[in-house]
This record gives C-alpha cells, sequence and structure tokens, in this order.
C-alpha cells in the first residue's frame, strides 16, 4: 500500500516536474531556476522513501526473543499433546483400573467352576458380555460365562498365612484349595476384565472362550469382595496401580507443568495486583497540604 501511493506520487511529481522544467526554461530570470532545484530535491526524498524501505531489511532478534519464541513454541506443543493424550488414555486404560481397584477383588486366587454357558444373540439380549473385542461399537452377539466358585471365610484366611502364596498366574491345587475355603458355592459371571471388554492383543476372546468357556471348566479365579456376583480369571493389584501412573499421573503432570510454564512466560500470573502509585503531581500536593 505504501509503495503504490509512493508511486502516484512519484508520477504525478515527475509530470509536474517536468512541466516546470519547460517554463523554467522559459523563465529563468524569474527564479524558476529555484523552484526547480526544490522540486528535484522532493522527487528524490520520495524515492527513498518509496523505494528504500521496502528494501530495508527486518531487524535482528536478540538471543533472549529467540530462545523465548522457541521455548513457548515446545512448551505449547508438549502441553497440547499432553493433554490430548488424556482424552485418548483416561478411557481406555485410567478408567477401568479405577473401577477394578474400586471393586475390591480378592488378592488370594479361589477355584472357579463354570456352570453354564449362553451364545445369545440380540441388542436387547447383550447388555454385556463375558469377553467382546472392542468396548464402544454396539454388541449384537455375545457369550454368558457362569461360574460357581467358595468364597474365602475368616478362619481359612488365617489358616493360610502360613502356606503357600498363591497368585493368579499359577496353576492351584484343587485339594488343598477346597479343604481351606468355606462351605457354600456362590455363582457369579465371568469377565475378562471389569469392563468385560478390550482391544488384541491384550483381550483374545477367542482363547478365552475356548479355554475357560465349556461346562466343568476349572481354574484359579478372584472375586469382587464389594460384589460377590463378578470374577475375574487373571487380577493384579500392582499392575493396575501402574496402569494409572504410566497413563494418567504422568501426561497430567507434564501437562500442568507446561502450562504453568507458559502461563509465567507471558502472563502476569500474581495473585494480587501490583500497588498503584499516585502521579507525582499529586505526591507534592499532598505534602504541601500537610505542611
Amino acid at each position: 500500500m505504501r509503495g503504490s501511493s509512493s508511486e502516484l506520487l512519484l508520477e504525478a511529481s515527475c509530470s509536474q516536474c517536468q512541466s516546470d522544467y519547460d517554463r523554467g526554461h522559459q523563465g529563468r530570470g524569474s527564479g524558476g531556476e529555484h523552484d526547480f532545484h526544490e522540486r528535484e530535491l522532493r522527487r528524490r526524498k520520495l524515492l527513498e522513501l518509496g523505494f528504500g524501505a521496502s528494501r530495508r531489511r527486518p531487524p535482528r532478534r536478540t538471543c533472549r526473543q529467540r530462545f523465548n519464541f522457541y521455548a513457548t513454541s515446545a512448551l505449547a506443543f508438549v502441553a497440547t499433546s499432553g493433554g490430548a493424550a488424556l482424552l485418548f488414555l483416561v478411557p481406555l486404560y485410567v478408567d477401568p483400573a479405577i473401577s477394578t481397584l474400586a471393586a475390591d477383588f480378592s488378592p488370594e486366587p479361589v477355584i472357579c467352576t463354570t456352570s453354564r454357558r449362553e451364545d445369545l444373540a440380540g441388542l436387547f439380549n447383550c447388555t454385556w458380555s463375558s469377553c467382546r473385542e472392542g468396548c464402544t461399537s454396539d454388541v449384537y452377539s455375545c457369550t454368558h460365562i457362569y461360574v460357581t466358585y467358595t468364597p474365602w471365610s475368616n478362619v481359612s484366611m488365617k489358616n493360610d498365612t502360613g502356606g503357600r502364596n498363591i497368585t493368579a498366574n499359577t496353576t492351584a491345587d484343587f485339594s488343598t484349595v477346597t479343604a481351606v475355603s468355606s462351605p457354600g458355592d456362590v455363582e457369579a459371571v465371568l469377565l475378562v476384565n471389569i469392563k468385560g471388554c478390550g482391544y488384541p492383543p491384550v483381550v483374545d476372546c477367542k482363547n478365552f472362550t475356548r479355554e475357560l468357556g465349556y461346562e466343568g471348566a476349572k481354574f484359579p479365579c478372584h472375586y469382587s469382595r464389594v460384589n460377590g456376583s463378578i470374577v475375574l480369571a487373571n487380577y493384579n493389584r500392582e499392575a493396575q496401580v501402574a496402569t494409572i501412573m504410566h497413563f494418567f499421573a504422568a501426561p497430567f503432570v507434564v501437562t500442568l507443568a507446561t502450562s504453568v510454564a507458559l502461563c509465567v512466560m507471558h502472563c502476569d500470573c500474581r495473585c494480587t495486583p501490583p500497588p498503584r502509585h499516585p502521579p507525582r503531581g499529586m505526591r507534592r500536593s499532598r505534602g504541601n497540604d500537610l505542611r
């Protein structure tokens, strides 16, 4: 915009200078030569303003300005990536881990026996499933696996403290477990995890139903002490805590730290506003009034 306006001024000034030059030749004795020199100087100034400004190089940024620019870009990228990661990790990993810990499953496994299996179809019949791959799509075919188990009693837990430490991944001795368990079987539903769904390769529903879904199958399982009608084949409390720490605590801390750093760099994050100093004239007038 500036260059175009300068060119228009130059064209007008050049045409005017040419006419003045012709008139200057005709009337040199009347001071036309002096006016011609003034217009020539004015034309040169316009040339310098119009074309010299566009050729000037932009001012070089200092090292501090460059550091602030690159630091702001890096922190903004990390904060955005951490927030986006939380949006995906919380529903997929953190929420199931928190629900598993809230269910308070028994750390010591008991023996579960598959009592029956139902293969159903239909949206209304498949409100839940023992195992399905994918947790967001609607289910039109599902498998319900029911098991029976004998929960631990307080006496049996005390007697078992000096014995073996049976975990979910080891094969338990069926006769020993049955001897220390209290009488009375409880029927429950078998789930691959607390949500009953997951994604390969962690969740393989084909192998899960083939190994545990036939009637009469016996395997170690963990029952929920909050809701006894839920049973898991595998349970590890330390793994659930590690999932929460890795997939929630770490991204949250990184996002919070980068956001605070951006706030400190570009915003006035002080809780109290700075004190307002009155003008110097008002100070002097107040001092004179006190005198």
